[in-house]
């Protein structure tokens, strides 16, 4: 089978088609045939050499891979697996594993979930990693309520495009912060104000509720717009600085009112169902920016480095 494949770490320019054994569905597995994946940002440092330490845990050697969510066709399943079927449209993620970006991947159904109906599978291979993150931290991790206020950092990026939608889904004022030129884009996902991250001091801003910051600079900064009994969800680090990020995150988890909080990205079937179920209603709708050939995965990876990027970067398989 065709896959995105990299045989040392190193910039983009180390990706590149190759190809893999077809996977087979084991005992309690299914096997399901990937119409597209997206690029995240994680990958970008596994690709690179920056998080070798985790990247050479989760799969030792070469050749690697990159791809961490799909969605496609299931068409085959294991011993022992009732649903999904064969035929079914589904969309989910390999957990902690690296490899989405291929003809084929193998995962059990506690990995997946049916995708949306009537939604095109390329499309909707922008939102299964980033829009169980934003549900994750908005909804399960934040407990956001009607009538809070909600800042958003990175409102037009991969799950700051779908925490914008999900948090006017969840009744909460939403303010998102974001580069000049996204500005009307992301007021047209629903956020209540926007303004310019470049050209606007945190102190302006005003007192937030619940701060999503998918940015990951200047915790303290943000941490301190947040009312007493408010709370802080961070999705992105500084990996130059990682030890002291996530120190400060942990002793604000048990100090303070103002409280921040993180966590490990691993969704569920549940987590896939409730994603669905949100798509359905309307309330998310997937944000592309543009999609790829697997041929082209190194360009892909090029654009995400380079910034600028709206919702998501899809790769067609």
């Amino acid at each position: 089978m065709r896959a995105a494949l990299y045989d040392r770490y190193g910039p983009p320019e180390v990706l590149y088609e190759g190809g893999l054994a077809k996977p087979v569905a084991g005992p309690g597995e299914v096997l399901v045939r990937v119409h597209a994946s997206s690029v995240n940002g994680g990958e970008l440092y596994g690709r690179s050499g920056r998080m070798r330490l985790v990247t050479d845990l989760v799969e030792r050697g070469f050749p690697k891979r990159v791809g961490i969510d799909f969605a496609g066709e299931v068409v085959a399943v294991g011993h022992g697996v009732a649903r999904p079927r064969v035929g079914d449209r589904v969309w989910g993620g390999l957990g902690r594993r690296f490899g989405a970006a291929a003809e084929y991947v193998v995962v059990r159904p506690r990995n997946i979930a049916l995708a949306p109906a009537g939604l095109d599978l390329v499309q909707a291979a922008a939102l299964p990693g980033v829009g169980t993150t934003a549900i994750t931290a908005l909804r399960d991790k934040a407990g956001l309520r009607p009538g809070e206020r909600l800042l958003v950092r990175g409102g037009s990026g991969g799950v700051g495009s779908v925490a914008v939608q999900l948090g006017r889904a969840l009744g909460a004022h939403v303010t998102a912060l974001a580069g000049g030129r996204n500005l009307d884009f992301v007021r047209e996902l629903g956020a209540h104000e926007v303004f310019d991250y470049a050209r606007t001091a945190a102190s302006e801003l005003g007192r937030f509720d619940v701060v999503l910051d998918t940015v990951g600079s200047e915790p303290r900064t943000y941490r301190g717009l947040l009312r007493r009994g408010g709370r802080m969800v961070a999705i992105a680090f500084d990996v130059d600085h990682l030890a002291g990020s996530l120190g400060y995150i942990a002793a604000s988890a048990v100090f303070g009112s103002r409280r921040v909080r993180a966590f490990s990205g691993d969704p569920t079937h549940r987590l896939f169902s409730d994603l669905t179920a949100y798509v359905e209603s309307g309330a998310i709708r997937p944000v592309v920016d543009t999609v790829f050939p697997l041929a082209g995965v190194a360009e892909a990876h090029r654009a995400l480095e380079a910034g600028g990027v709206r919702g998501k970067l899809v790769i067609r398989i």
